[in-house]
């Protein structure tokens, strides 16, 4: 098959599409926010740099943009060539099977106008994170939703819930299964990286701050928790302002990086160092930093919207659930109740490793996202 990839640049798109590496397909790429290149394999042939003006800057643009946005999206394709018509484009050009967008908002939204045009191009949508479960509660976006869920094709999730909640959207076509975002981990590379229990030192805490994030309820709750840190050193990752500057006013003996102050491998390497992490949102589909503390043997405390969480953490088993993001106490009592029962906490390293064999390694999520596309090009042809 021609197989065109839509996405953003992303570490979760690149692993995706180098599990094709060896596959016989013709594999495209299209930037669709256009920033470059992606840094992936070499057969796969790249459309960037596409955005162009189709007239000179207007004064007042850029207010129109900040302040009125919905106004702008509107004047947008008078003003400069939009994803959908360089889609058109390349759809002439190369003639594809499949286009295989990831994400919602910026990957698959911006190409519905054309996908709803050319009908009998196949279409599989990945969907990540808060794609479904945030944003059907938008009337904009459910509607928007609807129509692109009833012109796809495919479908794969990163969770179960995700593919329930399509299905009562109107999604009727065929879905593939739950697979990571990025496809997988290369456990036995991560494995260099992993100290022994007794050597782990620190309590992990993702910092986010913003829409769905809500990080600083974890910091509240630690401070709250204080006396059981007594062993530990406290390290906020990806921390919004809002975080850091909580933790200095407070005078929290915290170390803190802000949210691009940490490469992926760098993060990798301190969850390997970590007895806990912590992450905490109203939404989300299912966590890559979580996947990540799994492969890294950190035990996990993790909320758990719509339920997501809980089909690959069993309470007080492999991690804990926080019931609810808001509640600084059940979020304190979680810490506690982590660092004073050790022995779960080692006996949750074993599972989750096991777990981390069976659902997150990359060999075997390659073979499954080699079937995807094996399928649909039998369903084609």
């Amino acid at each position: 098959m021609k197989i065109l990839f839509v996405s953003m640049h992303s570490i979760h798109a690149i692993r995706w599409i180098e599990n094709l590496k060896d596959s016989p397909h013709e594999l495209y790429w299209f930037d669709v926010t256009s920033n470059g290149k992606l840094d992936t394999i070499a057969k796969v042939h790249q459309f960037t740099n596409w955005k162009k003006r189709k007239i000179p800057y207007l004064k007042g643009e850029y207010l129109l943009r900040k302040n009125y946005s919905s106004l702008y999206n509107l004047l947008n394709p008078f003003l400069e060539v939009a994803a959908n018509e360089y889609l058109e484009k390349i759809i002439h050009d190369i003639q594809p099977d499949l286009i295989h967008s990831f994400e919602m908002h910026t990957c698959s939204y911006p190409i519905l106008k054309t996908m709803i045009k050319f009908q009998h191009i196949k279409w599989l949508y990945s969907c990540w994170g808060n794609d479904l479960y945030y944003n059907r509660q938008i009337p904009k976006d459910l509607k928007t939703i609807k129509r692109m869920l009833a012109r796809i094709d495919f479908l794969h999730t990163d969770c179960q819930r995700d593919f329930e909640i399509a299905k009562s959207l109107g999604f009727s076509g065929n879905f593939f299964g739950v697979i990571p975002t990025g496809g997988g981990y290369d456990l036995g590379y991560y494995e260099n990286f992993r100290l022994p229990f007794e050597e782990r030192k620190i309590v992990l805490i993702k910092g986010y701050e913003h829409l769905f994030g809500r990080g600083l309820n974890v910091v509240k709750a630690l401070q709250l928790a204080n006396n059981v840190f007594l062993n530990y050193e406290v390290v906020v990752f990806g921390a919004h302002q809002e975080v850091i500057d909580f933790i200095n006013f407070n005078k929290l003996p915290y170390r803190t990086f802000g949210r691009n102050d940490l490469s992926q491998m760098e993060l990798i390497k301190l969850m390997g160092k970590s007895i806990l992490y912590i992450g905490n949102s109203i939404s989300d589909g299912m966590p890559n930093t979580l996947l990540e503390a799994i492969i890294m043997q950190a035990f996990p405390i993790q909320s758990n919207p719509g339920n997501a969480t809980a089909e690959i953490i069993e309470n007080k088993k492999n991690g804990l659930l926080i019931n609810d993001s808001s509640d600084v106490n059940e979020i304190k009592e979680k810490i506690i109740f982590a660092l004073t029962n050790l022995k779960l906490l080692e006996q949750a390293m074993i599972l989750n490793n096991e777990i981390a064999k069976e659902r997150l390694k990359c060999s075997v999520n390659q073979v499954k996202i080699e079937e995807i596309y094996s399928k649909i090009n039998n369903l084609i042809n």
